[in-house]
């Protein structure tokens, strides 16, 4: 009998990390390693520093995201417009939960410009907003990922997050202002 299917130790690693820092704990190789059950030369293995480990970290969460995101487009797989790139994007920041593990990229101060870097590569195929879309729709795509920018982080990082009971007002509001409409 063929022995079941076990998730690679990379992976595990990652998620543990996460959960880590879910439960508010500080990241380091130690930690990491702690959490993951595994020796810091074990981990090391896969993640030589923590940039590699917060790198990591980040396209984990990111590849997830995108996951999602692809199911929200209306096609179900892309090429997508910028308008449904950010209507997923949208969707995804207010009806799905977020926590502490989101704010990966700032969990060392000396590696926020690297990894904010690396964020923004990554989201940069969704959010970015083409130079040659008219002025009114770039403005209108900015503003409703500024909007869905804002939730997210306030998700993540507990302060004024929006109640539930107004999210689907809100993004029926975020939607109008996508199509044209008035906020």
């Amino acid at each position: 009998m063929k022995p079941a299917h076990r998730p690679s130790q990379r992976v595990a690693a990652l998620d543990a990390a996460l959960d880590l820092l879910r439960d508010g704990g500080h990241l380091s190789l130690e930690t990491a390693a702690r959490a993951a059950g595994m020796s810091k030369p074990g981990l090391m293995y896969h993640f030589p520093t923590k940039q590699a480990l917060v790198a990591a970290l980040v396209d984990h969460l990111i590849d997830d995201y995108e996951r999602t995101f692809v199911a929200l487009l209306p096609t179900g797989a892309e090429p997508a417009t910028p308008r449904e790139r950010i209507a997923a994007y949208l969707e995804w920041s207010i009806t799905h939960e977020h926590d502490a593990a989101d704010l990966v990229t700032l969990v060392d101060p000396k590696l926020r410009v690297v990894m904010g870097a690396r964020w923004a590569e990554r989201f940069r195929p969704w959010l970015e907003v083409p130079a040659d879309l008219p002025e009114d729709e770039r403005a209108r795509l900015t503003a409703v990922r500024l909007m869905a920018d804002g939730c997210w982080l306030a998700d993540a990082t507990c302060i004024l997050p929006v109640p539930d009971a107004d999210r689907p007002a809100l993004l029926a509001t975020a939607r109008r202002l996508l199509e044209g409409g008035a906020a």
